[in-house]
């Protein structure tokens, strides 16, 4: 985890409008120094004119090649006296972008304190979520334009809670969720919770309508439970012992259930033969792994039937909901 210094310049100083402005205007004339300084050298504008991917076509990508453009033409010149002067200048134009580019994200650290306090949780605690929030005010400061008529404490904010729920999801979760669905199971825990203090009664429905999504996606967010460490003591007995002692072997094969379950599943098949399309059955039987138990997304299932992410979960949805209409196959 990187980490940051208190002893580093100006941390922790509040800058007006007019300052950020200030500073973000100071950041763009160092950048065209450098650029300036490694002009017209090939090396350079092989890098800066490279044409980029999807990912890299903004500010902050255009920046990432001038890095890369500078430290090429400063690692060339001690094979060519001649640039030495001009990488020097790139170098010291870069380096001073790079110091008011620190100290106008450092302006916004009780921005990520404050961020910081209301996602610590199970997963990842204060003191680590600070830290990814420095990563993403670094994150603004790169992409801050002043000319936009938007304050950098207002623009970073997004960027804070943006990193800090991606480490939250890659690091915090034994099974990653996308960003989006981690933000939409916070809100819907903050939607319980403000049900249970009004005193008011709720069910999924009130809950996805409160956070603005679909009944399903919810019941399927609030599924995924929090998770406990295998190796937590339970209090079972005068010597406590880890969890996984209690578990059983997940390799070892259980009697009967592979028989059990291929029986099962020739039951499903049977009744998707009954009340579904063949276009239905397809769905359904790559989705959820039926045939070779790989799960497959909605994405991964539009590509094998040349239809979109959104008309598969159509297709799903209506199949799903044959289902549930035909009383006679429910079980």
């Amino acid at each position: 985890m990187m980490g940051f210094s208190r002893s580093d310049r100006r941390q922790g100083e509040r800058l007006t409008a007019d300052e950020e402005k200030d500073i973000a205007r100071e950041i763009r004339k160092a950048e065209n120094q450098a650029k300036d300084a490694i002009a017209g050298i090939e090396i350079a504008e092989e890098i800066i004119q490279k044409k980029p991917d999807r990912a890299e076509r903004t500010r902050a990508g255009a920046v990432d090649r001038l890095e890369k453009a500078v430290e090429a033409v400063w690692k060339e010149y001690r094979h060519d006296a001649k640039l030495k002067l001009r990488a020097r200048k790139a170098k010291m134009g870069w380096a001073e972008a790079e110091n008011l580019r620190w100290r106008l994200a450092m302006s916004g650290r009780r921005i990520a304190h404050g961020e910081a306090r209301k996602l610590a949780g199970p997963f990842m605690d204060e003191e680590d979520l600070v830290q990814e929030g420095y990563i993403g005010l670094l994150r603004a400061a790169k992409r801050f334009d002043p000319d936009r008529g938007i304050r950098f404490s207002t623009y970073a904010r997004w960027w804070v809670r943006a990193q800090m729920t991606r480490a939250i999801d890659h690091t915090g979760r034994p099974v990653r969720l996308p960003g989006c669905a981690v933000e939409q199971t916070r809100n819907l825990r903050k939607a319980i919770k403000r049900f249970e203090a009004a005193g008011m009664p709720y069910g999924i429905a009130e809950l996805a309508e409160e956070v603005g999504i679909d009944k399903e996606r919810a019941e399927l967010l609030l599924s995924q439970g929090n998770t406990i460490s295998l190796e937590q003591p339970v209090d079972d007995g005068p010597r406590p012992r880890p969890l996984e002692r209690f578990l059983s072997d997940v390799d070892a094969v259980a009697p009967d259930g592979e028989a059990i379950q291929s029986q099962e599943l020739m039951r499903m098949h049977s009744a998707f033969d009954l009340v579904l399309t063949e276009r239905q059955r397809f769905v359904l039987t790559r989705r959820y792994g039926l045939q070779d138990g790989e799960f497959r997304t909605l994405s991964e299932v539009g590509k094998e039937m040349g239809l979109s992410r959104e008309r598969v979960r159509q297709i799903e949805r209506e199949a799903l909901l044959r289902l549930r209409e035909q009383s006679n196959i429910r079980q």
